[in-house]
């Protein structure tokens, strides 16, 4: 048997949920605002600071089939810009916004010693090779010496993932519903559904 198949949940999982009662009015209104938002423009960091985080995270988590890509790096960007903690930080980086352009810098730097050339003008395999080096403390660069390398990397990884999957069109390729939040959770078991969480579909 085959094993070359994949599988989706049906289009609007999330945005019809959030029509219903089983959601809270305030939920309802945070991922409705996330829907609906256009994309955002830079408060914190400049222009350039931010086409480059921009990049980066076209990266980590590539969007080709979206004709509005999720907007993560305005994610980063608003809660920076309204000085905002995300709960945890190594004791070794400075804060947030100060690691961040440290960060955007060093990745900048470590592209021109790598391929004498700006992030931003690379390949995207080029522009892999460099987040790889980074992740691995093996990318060369002063900014290194004095920012965690791995740490940066891990930190800018994870938020990434985090705007990502707050956003109900993403919650969509999952399938969670998560955020129904009103009704109780009963079928708890192995492989057990509660009516309002989607069957996902297969593509042979």
């Amino acid at each position: 048997m085959s094993t070359d198949q994949t599988y989706h949940y049906p289009a609007g999982t999330v945005r019809a949920l959030l029509e219903t009662n089983q959601v809270t009015e305030a939920t309802r209104e945070a991922l409705t605002q996330r829907l609906t938002n256009p994309p955002r423009k830079p408060t914190f960091f400049t222009e350039a600071e931010f086409a480059l985080l921009q990049r980066i995270c076209n990266r980590l988590i590539p969007q080709p089939d979206r004709d509005t890509p999720v907007d993560i790096a305005g994610g980063i960007d608003e809660r920076l810009a309204q000085n905002q903690s995300n709960g945890w930080r190594y004791d070794v980086m400075p804060n947030d916004g100060e690691a961040y352009r440290s960060g955007l810098t060093g990745v900048d730097e470590s592209a021109r010693l790598m391929f004498d050339n700006s992030f931003s003008q690379l390949s995207g395999d080029q522009q892999d090779q460099v987040l790889t080096a980074i992740q691995r403390m093996e990318a060369p660069g002063e900014i290194w010496n004095t920012l965690p390398a791995e740490r940066f990397f891990e930190e800018l990884l994870a938020e990434a993932v985090e705007n990502y999957y707050s956003h109900p069109l993403a919650q969509e390729e999952i399938g969670y519903v998560g955020m129904a939040d009103l009704p109780a959770w009963e079928r708890i078991g192995l492989n057990q559904l509660e009516s309002r969480e989607p069957n996902p579909l297969t593509n042979r």
